[in-house]
Parts: C-alpha cells; structure tokens; sequence
C-alpha cells in the first residue's frame, strides 16, 4: 500500500510494519498521559472518544512551540522548525495565522504587530505576489502546492491577523480579467487522478486573490472572473460524489485524492457563502475517507492536510445540511484524539507520524515526529473547527478560537443553512 503525498516527488510506502509502529506510537502517548482504557481501545479501532477523557496537552502549548521558532518575535521573523537556522516567510505567516486563532495576537504590541507585518509586506513584488529568496527554488514559479502562488494566498490572511493588509493588488491575476479567459485557463488544467489535487491547488490560490482584491482593493473584473471560475466547477463536479476530476473514485486512493482536490474548490464556495451542488453526495465522500484510528487518510498515519481537508468541509457541512448529521458530529468525534496524537511534548505538532517531511524545500524541512510550523498550524485549525460543531467538548475548554474574515484556510461564517442562491458575498 502506497501514499502520495501532494508533494511531487515525496512517495511514502506505508507498510504493515509502520501501521504497527503508528499504533505503538500512539498507545504510547495516551499511557504516558494516563488517558484512560477507551482511548486506547480506540487507538485499536474498537472503541470511540469518551467525554471523560482529558487532553493530554493544552491547545495553547502549540504557542509555546511557536515562540521557540521564533528568530525576532519583535519583527515577525520564525524559523519553520527547531533544526532550521534561517526564518522564511511562510513560517512568519504561519505564526500570525496561529497567534490570532489562539487569541493571543491581542497581546502582541501594537509596535509590533506593524513590524511583524512590515516585514511580511517587504516580499510583496511588483506584480502582486510574494516571494521569500530564502527558499526560491526551480519550482517556487511553476508550481501552487507550495511555491509563491500557494504563499501568497496565505498572506492576506497573516496581515489581516496583523490588523494590515496587502499593499498591492495581485496584478499578476490581470489576464484573467478578460471575458472567457478563466474558463480557458482551468480546461489547461491537469485533472486527472494523478494531478487533480495539484489543479485544485491553482484553482484555490487564484480563487483566494481575486476574493481579496475584489473585497479589499475592489479590482475590477475580479467578480466577473470568479463568476466564470465558478461556473466551471459547477459544470464540472461529479453528481455521483460531489468531487473534481476525470478518473472514477472507485478506490481508497482515488476518494481520498477527490476529496483533498474537492477541499481547495470547496473553501472558495465556502467564503462566497455560495451553494454547494450535492452536498450529500459531498458529505458522504467525506465521511468514507476516515481511517481505523479516526484521520482520513488511506494510511493509518494520515498526514495534517488529508485529515483538515476532510474535517473543515464536514464541519461546515454540519450547518448547511440536516443530512447524516449524527454520523457527521460521530466522525468529528473520532477524529479529535488522532489529531492530539500529532502533538508532541514540545507542543507542536507533526505532519505525519513516524515520518519525515520536506515542504517544497530543505528548509521546511522536518524529521520524523518532529514537531513543525506548518503542521502545528494546520492541525490547530482543524481542531478549531471541529470545535465550531462540538463546542461542549472537554478538549475546548477554556479554549476560544478567533477566526479572520477574508478569503483563505481561516475563516468561519456564522450562518446555518445553506443558501438558496448563489450569492456571491465576502466571508
């Protein structure tokens, strides 16, 4: 049994004997913090989370990791794990994605929070994007898995965190502007079963800039083009499954892809508060990728981006959806001690257990079960929107996620149904 990562190039084969390593693994870390008997039955697949179970570590250690990252916590600059000498950009974003969900950016200083976002707003180049020489690289242009298209549709969120913004539009998104020229573009797209969840990446990042610009430069021609991109995808989703792409998911792999693909479009529909197409079809596709131990991914040892890209569509399903909504609040629940079993003592947590990770490049580079920006962020934000469904939860106690109100991975919208119309407003 084989896992690709969505990184090109990364292909981890998962065997039965790091199955077996993941399962002592984990029956380790709940023991060391006296979890009780259910939990660990869990870890074995034969019992679900029990309300009287404690988290092993508070949520808020994951700011502690955070600050050990830090090479000037005064002017924004991290580094992306321990073992890196060099701060990067995304890892100062990651930091002010994760200070304002945790709440703790309204203790950062004024002086600063303007610092922090000088720095980030320094990278911004003259087309719009943003680009950190510190990890440029042959791929860093061509591809939006990782890269400065992916980058740069996480900043806007890190400088709304900051109380900024970006200071230009994205003017490299210009040649979408002209009537057909998005339709053109995604039939260029790759979307067969080997590169849909990369297409859907550059569909995501784009989605996300115009949102921005639309809503926070008021560009004009960036609503009509999200018109045109939105009316692609809704021509082109499966109504067996709710899902992109050309190939059948008709395999644990080929679902698991489909989901992560759906994931990127469906955060663009999600803050245009626009309605979801088959949205049972969606739900059940989600429901289908979880694992014996509570991810959702084929392999036991699900990494922070298959698990969030099922968790945060579930939970907002929740809401717009009366549909399977017990087995829904059932799944959410099983996942909530798989993604506590990624946090290490230090307080961050990993990509994926028992496994080395390179994002992109060697200096978002982690070693197995070492703890790292990017991931301590995701699987942060999975839990807070977990949280969104099962508030009452023992693990949330104490704990108020904040969420930002501008396009992107960190945003929350209130209502509770899903809209009649496709209306097309900001998150």
């Amino acid at each position: 049994m084989v896992l690709e990562e969505e990184s090109p190039g990364y292909t981890v084969p998962v065997s039965a004997r790091v199955v077996r390593k993941l399962r002592t693994t984990v029956t380790s870390y709940f023991r060391k913090r006296q979890r009780d008997r259910k939990v660990g039955a869990l870890v074995r697949g034969r019992a679900r989370w029990s309300p009287g179970v404690r988290t092993p570590l508070p949520l808020f250690a994951s700011l502690d990791y955070c600050a050990r990252l830090a090479a000037d916590r005064a002017s924004g600059r991290y580094r992306y794990a321990v073992s890196s000498g060099v701060p990067i950009l995304y890892a100062s974003v990651y930091a002010a994605l994760l200070s304002h969900l945790l709440g703790a950016s309204a203790a950062v200083p004024e002086r600063c929070k303007r610092e922090w976002a000088e720095y980030i707003a320094g990278f911004q180049s003259i087309d719009g994007l943003y680009r950190d020489p510190a990890v440029a690289n042959g791929i860093a242009e061509t591809e939006d898995w990782w890269g400065w298209r992916h980058l740069s549709a996480h900043v806007p969120g890190a400088l709304v965190a900051l109380g900024s913004g970006t200071a230009r539009p994205f003017s490299v998104l210009s040649p979408l502007y002209q009537r057909g020229a998005v339709t053109k573009w995604l039939n260029t797209l790759n979307w067969t079963l080997r590169r849909a969840d990369y297409s859907s990446n550059a569909v995501m990042n784009v989605g996300v800039m115009l949102q921005y610009d639309r809503d926070c430069h008021s560009v004009e021609g960036a609503d009509e083009a999200l018109e045109e991109l939105f009316a692609w995808l809704d021509e082109h989703q499966d109504p067996r499954t709710g899902l992109w792409g050309s190939d059948p998911f008709d395999t644990p792999q080929a679902l698991s892809r489909g989901v992560q693909t759906a994931y990127h479009h469906w955060l663009v529909y999600f803050y245009a508060r626009r309605r979801i197409r088959f949205i049972e079809r969606c739900i059940d596709s989600c429901l289908k990728t979880q694992n014996v131990l509570g991810g959702f991914g084929v392999a036991a040892n699900s990494s922070a981006c298959e698990d969030i890209d099922s968790i945060d569509p579930l939970c907002r399903f929740y809401f717009m959806s009366e549909y399977r909504r017990a087995d829904v609040v059932a799944a959410l629940a099983r996942a909530i001690p798989w993604v506590l079993t990624n946090q290490n003592e230090d307080g961050g947590f990993v990509f994926k257990r028992c496994e080395a990770f390179v994002y992109g490049h060697p200096l978002m580079s982690s070693s197995a079960d070492e703890s790292a920006a990017f991931p301590t962020w995701f699987r942060t934000l999975s839990l807070a929107y977990i949280a969104q469904v099962l508030p009452d939860h023992p693990v949330f106690r104490d704990v108020h996620f904040q969420f930002l109100g501008c396009p992107g991975y960190q945003f929350w919208s209130g209502e509770v149904v899903q809209a009649s119309t496709a209306a097309t407003g900001g998150g």
